[in-house]
């Protein structure tokens, strides 16, 4: 990976945040598999490190907050015996967080879908936010611990608990119950009703599962280890916040939220792999 040039990176890098597989991505470029997902792990730890000091102190108002469903190895229900119950294979889950209203993404994580998962995603939260927000998640029970235990009563939280219905036609696989109705929930302070929401976290979901071939359903670009996925979704974040420009600001996240003057190209997020050299 050290004898490709900034420009053959850039290349490698523009294939995998557009949403291609390694080995579409080997194919495009010429480069070799191995040399493909060195970049993307050396890479990805790059872009978790600069985003770790970066995104501090950020003027959030408004946070949405969701986790999104993959799995490394097999599914769930395919995995052998001697690794049931062990992170890395299985059912995974990568938590995020949305501000409304600058559309940046200040924190994830990558875990289970239990308490001690959510404890460390808000608890990495809290400290990057400058100011009071109004927070919304859905219904997990965990997050009711993990929010007081990071923000106390410094905070405007809610939950938005969807209600589903059954289909006449019984649940069809593949196809999700339908919403048929949410409540709102205040929980702590005093949270705004009119921005007691999900919608934004969830679309980012949609834009996860479009930039990043290993969370596409019903193929086999699934993870196979764990630091892949981070490293993935490390990359992903970087080029979201900081090299895309988003439709509804004309910038991005990033500099909406005033932690860039300018639209990263792909030769600077490159260029991450030697500051962190």
């Amino acid at each position: 990976m050290n004898r490709l040039s900034t420009e053959q990176r850039a290349r490698i890098i523009g294939c995998l945040v557009e949403g291609m597989s390694i080995r579409a991505t080997v194919r495009m470029t010429g480069a070799a598999k191995n040399t493909v997902a060195k970049l993307l792990v050396d890479l990805g730890d790059a872009c978790w490190e600069f985003q770790d000091k970066t995104l501090r102190n950020l003027p959030c108002k408004r946070v949405q907050v969701d986790e999104i469903w993959s799995f490394f190895y097999a599914k769930q229900r395919n995995v052998p015996d001697e690794f049931k119950g062990r992170f890395g294979y299985g059912d995974v889950w990568t938590w995020t967080a949305i501000c409304a209203d600058t559309k940046l993404v200040p924190t994830w994580f990558v875990g289970s879908r239990n308490l001690e998962a959510a404890e460390a995603f808000i608890d990495d939260l809290a400290p990057r936010l400058a100011n009071r927000v109004q927070l919304t998640s859905d219904g997990l029970k965990a997050y009711l611990y993990a929010v007081d235990a990071a923000f106390g009563g410094e905070i405007d939280y809610s939950m938005l608990v969807k209600i589903y219905g059954q289909s006449p036609e019984g649940q069809k696989r593949y196809s999700p119950p339908q919403c048929v109705g949410a409540e709102k929930h205040p929980i702590i302070g005093k949270p705004d009703p009119k921005h007691i929401s999900t919608s934004y976290v969830e679309r980012q979901n949609l834009t996860m599962r479009m930039s990043m071939r290993r969370f596409t359903r019903l193929t086999n670009a699934f993870s196979k280890k764990v630091e892949n996925l981070s490293a993935a979704v490390s990359l992903h974040f970087m080029y979201y916040n900081f090299g895309r420009v988003h439709q509804t600001l004309r910038v991005t996240p990033a500099m909406e939220a005033g932690v860039a003057d300018h639209v990263w190209s792909l030769e600077e997020i490159a260029g991450l792999l030697d500051r962190s050299n």
